[in-house]
């Protein structure tokens, strides 16, 4: 599946920005900031998040302050191909839950003349890398890692600690299952579950 290049968008060039960090952190908040500027600057906008991302709202992308934004589900990257069309942006949210393939999508995009920018965890509950993550930040232009605060600490946490659930990889949560932690915190709560 190929997208058309359109003269008038690769004079301009395509890029990807990635925004990063754990939970809490304000990734989502971030996202939704650049794409009201992008609207403001008339720029033609797509919004896609996985369908299995239910926890705030079935379409839109909600931040955990409750800013919100329209956006399509969709079950897989092969989907954002198909829906992105005739857009100068095209934004991603919650990256990590989606296939190994969104890394090849966004870089097709970016290939075609659009900006892209792709939301999400770096890294799982465990603390390794999540998903289709690493491969978007090495081919990224762009990266930004934002940080929350560590619950036990309060210095700048960049992992997302499980509190309650199972093993499972993707376990849907919010404060309930997960808080942020900083480094030693992190493997200070690691090593009372080994």
């Amino acid at each position: 599946m190929f997208l058309e290049i359109k003269a008038d968008r690769t004079d301009r060039g395509g890029w990807i920005e990635v925004i990063c960090g754990s939970m809490f952190s304000g990734k989502t908040e971030e996202l939704i900031r650049r794409l009201k500027r992008a609207r403001i600057s008339k720029q033609k906008v797509e919004i896609f998040k996985p369908a299995v991302d239910v926890r705030y709202d079935e379409s839109n992308v909600v931040s955990h302050d409750a800013s919100s934004i329209p956006s399509t589900p969709v079950e897989s990257s092969s989907q954002i191909l198909l829906l992105a069309g005739e857009v100068d942006l095209v934004a991603v949210d919650e990256a990590q839950f989606f296939d190994a393939g969104l890394p090849a999508v966004c870089n097709q995009l970016a290939n075609a003349g659009m900006r892209v920018i792709v939301a999400g965890l770096d890294m799982d509950y465990t603390g390794k890398p999540f998903g289709p993550m690493p491969a978007l930040i090495a081919t990224a232009e762009y990266v930004t890692k934002v940080h929350a605060i560590c619950m036990k600490c309060g210095n700048l946490a960049q992992y997302s600690h499980r509190i309650a659930g199972g093993e499972k990889l993707v376990e849907l949560g919010e404060t309930d299952r997960y808080e942020p932690l900083c480094r030693r915190c992190f493997f200070e709560e690691r090593k009372k579950k080994e």
